[in-house]
């Protein structure tokens, strides 16, 4: 593409828009985010990345000890039955099973405020309160995108075209709604409490707990605080009177180290939500001017903890597949095209994973059915397993197309 700066709007300013943005500010682009949301933290407790994840946040200037400095590196450990009895136990004895389980845990706030951080420095702007109200694809080599929204001040349309629009906000997405209103996020018949509990004490190590209808996991997200999550069976849109109690209702009689977490959290530090995903996810990343990213295009059950390292992978595919290359003058069909040929299938098969994984885990019923899987799991070839899973975390991109670890608008001596 010829002739003056190339110019993306990004909708949605969570951690796979601020890292999309980063990906195409670095590539040389005139980069926007919408945010929908007019300020306040970002919500969420913990997060889990993994080692693909990781290596995007690197690409993106997030890395050495800048990246220390935000959480806590750690291994996943397997499953425990909810008495903490050893289900499938995972060495890591050998490094390239510690590569495939290692983890980063994160405060969900430290990290977006990192990416946040990480986008300012590189130019790009956040325009906060827009929620977007139309939008059009446009063509690659023909008409430019456009997406409005309404300004929250003074009620006028605003509107802004680009090269490239990158559908980055959520679940519920708007882009998504206006390109494939088929599409809608399905209940997966689980809700999910989170919180943050101050300790100092408990290994850090990522523990999960299976048992009839529901998950317990707890991990390190700092050196002075424990992440968990209690995902249960439960119907759709459920109210309770007492969130804690009814956590603490529904855990009762499993391992000590479940219960007794539960009992330590602040009821204001306790959140839930209703766990959506996208069956099958979209037909297709592109259209038009338009890539999909996130949660937006394939959000997919947490059971195998990817959602936040696929979108950082979205993200820095998304710089180093399209913006790089389009900026350098290749065609932005073929580029977008690629992206989708090579971020879809692996998307797609991260969320089958994570399907197979809540059918023979938290979504399990009772009764014999713990006993038998139980049973049938603990025959696995535990380092096998891991191994097996490891094509999900071996990524890794080549920072140097978005400028290296200390690329433009990266200052490398920041902490």
């Amino acid at each position: 593409m010829g002739g003056g700066t190339l110019t993306a709007t990004v909708v949605g300013g969570g951690i796979a828009g601020l890292a999309a943005a980063t990906a195409l500010a670095r590539a040389g682009w005139r980069t926007t985010v919408l945010e929908r949301r007019t300020g306040g933290p970002e919500v969420g407790a913990g997060v889990a990345v993994p080692r693909n994840g990781v290596a995007a946040l690197a690409a993106l200037g997030i890395g050495g000890d800048r990246l220390a400095s935000l959480g806590h590196e750690t291994v996943g450990t397997g499953f425990r039955d909810t008495l903490g009895r050893p289900i499938l136990l995972i060495p890591d004895d050998l490094e390239e099973v510690r590569e495939a389980v290692t983890i980063r845990g994160f405060h969900r706030r430290r990290l977006h405020a990192a990416l946040a951080d990480a986008a300012r420095d590189s130019g790009v702007e956040v325009v906060t309160g827009a929620r977007v109200a139309n939008l059009s694809a446009g063509t690659p080599g023909g008409p430019r995108a456009a997406v409005s929204w309404r300004d929250p001040a003074s009620g006028e349309v605003l509107r802004a075209d680009a090269d490239l629009v990158v559908g980055a906000d959520g679940m519920w997405s708007a882009v998504r709604g206006v390109l494939f209103p088929r599409v809608h996020p399905a209940y997966s018949g689980s809700t999910s409490w989170r919180a943050i509990v101050p300790d100092t004490e408990r290994d850090g190590r990522l523990f999960e707990y299976w048992g009839p209808g529901a998950e317990f996991g707890v991990m390190r997200v700092s050196d002075t605080e424990l992440y968990w999550y209690g995902y249960v069976r439960a119907p759709r849109g459920a109210v309770v009177a007492d969130e804690l109690a009814t956590a603490r209702a529904r855990f009762v009689g499993w391992a000590p180290e479940v219960t007794g977490l539960i009992e330590r959290t602040d009821p204001a530090d306790l959140m839930r939500h209703d766990v959506h995903h996208l069956r099958g996810g979209l037909p297709t990343y592109v259209r038009g001017r338009v890539v999909m990213i996130g949660d937006a295009a394939h959000a997919a059950l947490p059971t195998m903890g990817q959602g936040a390292a696929t979108a950082l992978e979205d993200a820095v595919a998304l710089g180093t597949l399209v913006a790089a290359p389009v900026a350098a003058g290749a065609d932005q069909a073929e580029a977008m095209a690629r992206f989708d040929a090579e971020r879809r299938p692996k998307c797609r098969s991260i969320a089958r994973q994570a399907a197979f994984i809540a059918r023979v885990g938290a979504d399990l019923g009772g009764g014999w059915r713990q006993s038998v899987r139980n049973a049938l799991l603990r025959r696995v070839p535990a380092r096998a397993l891991a191994l097996a899973g490891s094509s999900a975390v071996g990524w890794d991109p080549d920072p140097a197309v978005l400028g290296g670890p200390s690329g433009p608008g990266t200052d490398p001596e920041r902490p």
